[in-house]
């Protein structure tokens, strides 16, 4: 840098060679010394990279603050969710004008068959309305700030509630009495997120961590008994393995779950008998994953299992349905057989019908499947007239309701609140995402497209624009991509989207290898040893778009953040010459390096998305060849913005610390490279709905100005 008061120079960090080596392969890493964040060097040069981002993004400070008005004025800031009625009171959320969170309130049902939510204005009270948690009061004091459970017993007198004022996502656990506004002295520190009440409403189950910020074990507390007390009922020593705790919807079991990314276990107790010891449901077998939902069929509690186990000799690759009664999972009876074109992904059960969601033309569906007294009925899917779209089960609390909510949205539909009533089939709408200002849906469109890969895979694209009145010449493009975990990027409405699409940019989601968007075999063919598909689909699809004159090079920039950020760092390498620049999120640049290290917080667990190259030599080479960091060459790259946050624990700054550093020392050309950490947030970035507005915008603005909107 220069002296004070002159205009700063990019930053350089220092070089200290650090040899790693594994299966006779030396990697020389200039750039390790940045991981320690206790050491006020490594502090000063993250500083030092941020004066140098404000420096050079100064100019852009007035686009900055439109679009947060942009997206402020269209916000109804002062709202509500739709209520949800649970036991005898509406349960619902507000947002107030300047306030950064939310507010959980309550109001007392008119009575047994009232079942039509009471339509809210927002900033007026329910009579009888209680505040049971105010996220601003929580926070008062605190620059960050993050509900991990808010678990109401089902009797309505209780609130289990926990909160992360720093970033690192391990919670305090906090016990409410709603009956007399009083908190409980009972405090549970160092949690994992959620909490779980037995039936008895005084014991409740939750989870902490081991030193890699793996949820491992289950532990029981019973209110009113000091925390030494508490019981460790379930511990998952191999660390492959995440635990997490919940309750069937009929509160009629306790379920602790252990998972894998392959395989899953489910275990069983009864919620009145929290004391007793939980039971298996099936043993572990390596590559099954199941899940259980406790239905009541013809009169008899049974088990509906969903599974990828071998069904007639084959791999149910997509999941099969199968009942069996709760004394004998074992023996199942197929409810819905495998399909090579569905991915089934859930059954939820109520009283007298069940609810499936599943997976077909890379688009979500439901379907109510009624219950009688002789068993089954005949399911129907539930119909809607876009081309693409989300929809998905709402909070159904309740055993037994005569409604069902559900959401819906699209790239162009704001985010629609339904109710199904279950014996009309009728849809009742209940609340459609407000959208201040001249917001018109029908000047906005969405369509599919298919990009062709490498190997002759059709990738599905998802492009949202405004109509251009038959104008079809190149335009400015924003193109996102993911391809992990089995995660998929459905439709989704977002108001901040609208001052890029305002402005021309078009915005388009390739749905690359590695997603679950067109079922199982997607991810299977994006991960481990054929994880470069997902990079190479990302580069077709980019491709395709110029080829079919959507847009050109110089127009179109690449999105992604987390895993989608280990895609941005490997295009960026593979193809810089396709974009205009590339916005990476918490990007997992230098996944070699800590897939390596079983000390990091969620490495041996990721063995089985990424491969073991600890043990796998062929693994090893396979992401040496195409780990962002470990690739960057003397050549030019597009601009980059990097953001990341000094407490994240899923992805550590220090990889996209590390990555703009050796890119600084290397690339050519005279593109920006910008290196933007927040010092007080963790994966998810700064937390406050304005600070996360100003963090979009600041995004928006960089890329409206590299694509030299």
């Amino acid at each position: 840098m220069t002296s004070e008061g002159a205009k700063l120079t990019p930053p350089v960090a220092k070089t200290v060679p650090t040899e790693r080596v594994h299966h006779g392969h030396t990697f020389v890493d200039e750039y390790e010394w940045l991981r320690d964040k206790e050491d006020a060097e490594v502090v000063a040069y993250l500083e030092a990279e941020n004066a140098y981002t404000e420096q050079e993004t100064a100019h852009l400070a007035p686009l900055r603050d439109q679009i947060f008005q942009e997206i402020k004025s269209r916000t109804q800031e002062t709202d509500m969710s739709v209520p949800t009625r649970m036991g005898d009171w509406w349960y619902y959320a507000r947002t107030i004008e300047g306030k950064q969170y939310g507010v959980q309130c309550r109001a007392p049902i008119a009575g047994p068959d009232d079942w039509t939510p009471p339509e809210l204005a927002p900033g007026v009270e329910l009579p009888g309305e209680q505040v049971l948690l105010d996220g601003n009061a929580e926070a008062e004091g605190h620059d960050f700030f993050s509900i991990g459970a808010f678990s109401l017993s089902h009797d309505g007198t209780l609130l289990a509630y926990s909160v992360d004022v720093v970033g690192d996502e391990r919670y305090t656990l906090r016990f409410k009495n709603l009956v007399t506004g009083e908190l409980l002295p009972d405090e549970i520190p160092e949690t994992a997120p959620g909490a779980t009440w037995a039936i008895d409403h005084s014991h409740v189950f939750y989870l902490t961590v081991d030193e890699s910020w793996r949820p491992d074990t289950v532990w029981r507390h019973k209110l009113g008994t000091d925390r030494a007390q508490d019981v460790t009922v379930f511990h998952e020593p191999d660390e492959r393995f995440w635990v997490s705790v919940g309750s069937t919807r009929s509160e009629k079991y306790l379920m602790i779950w252990v998972g894998s990314k392959i395989t899953s276990e489910g275990w069983v107790l009864e919620s009145e008998n929290p004391e007793g010891e939980f039971r298996v449901v099936l043993p572990r077998r390596e590559g099954v994953e199941y899940g259980v939902e406790h239905a009541v069929v013809a009169g008899e509690d049974r088990f509906l299992i969903m599974h990828n186990d071998v069904v007639d000799g084959e791999k149910a690759e997509n999941f099969v349905l199968a009942d069996a009664p709760v004394s004998d999972p074992t023996s199942q009876t197929i409810l819905i057989p495998h399909r090579s074109d569905v991915r089934l992904e859930e059954v939820d059960a109520f009283a007298d019908h069940l609810v499936l969601g599943y997976r077909r033309e890379a688009l979500t569906r439901l379907a109510i499947w009624p219950l009688g007294e002789d068993g089954y009925g005949e399911f129907t899917e539930i119909e809607f007239d876009e081309e693409l779209f989300s929809v998905g089960l709402g909070a159904n609390p309740e055993w037994r309701q005569p409604t069902l909510r559900m959401a819906f949205t699209s790239f162009i539909t704001p985010g629609q609140v339904y109710d199904y009533v279950l014996s009309t089939g009728e849809l009742a709408l209940r609340k459609s995402q407000p959208v201040l200002g001249e917001f018109d849906a029908g000047n906005y469109e969405q369509q599919r497209d298919w990009a062709v890969a490498e190997d002759g895979t059709r990738i599905p694209l998802s492009i949202v624009r405004r109509k251009t009145n038959g104008v079809d010449d190149p335009a400015p493009t924003l193109l996102y991509g993911y391809g992990s975990y089995e995660a998929s990027m459905d439709p989704a409405f977002s108001v901040a989207r609208l001052s890029l699409l305002d402005r021309g940019v078009v915005f388009v989601v390739a749905h690359v290898r590695g997603g679950g968007e067109m079922g199982r075999h997607w991810y299977e063919t994006g991960k481990t040893l054929t994880k470069k598909n997902t990079f190479t689909d990302f580069v077709s699809s980019a491709q395709h778009l110029i080829d079919t004159g959507r847009t050109t090079p110089q127009q179109m920039i690449a999105d992604g953040g987390s895993a989608g950020g280990l895609l941005m760092g490997a295009v960026a390498n593979l193809a810089p010459e396709l974009f205009a620049g590339i916005l990476a999120n918490v990007p997992f640049v230098d996944p070699l390096t800590s897939i390596l290290d079983p000390s990091l917080p969620l490495t041996v667990i990721e063995w089985d998305e990424w491969g073991n190259p600890l043990e796998n030599p062929e693994v090893y080479e396979y992401m040496r060849s195409y780990s962002p960091y470990e690739n960057v060459e003397a050549k030019d790259y597009p601009a980059i913005l990097a953001i990341t946050s000094i407490n994240d624990t899923r992805v550590l700054y220090v990889e996209p610390a590390k990555w703009v550093a050796k890119l600084r020392a290397t690339k050519t050309g005279d593109s920006p490279l910008l290196l933007k950490t927040e010092m007080s947030a963790g994966h998810g970035g700064v937390s406050g709905r304005y600070e996360k507005w100003k963090e979009v915008a600041f995004e928006f603005a960089w890329v409206l100005d590299t694509i030299g909107d």
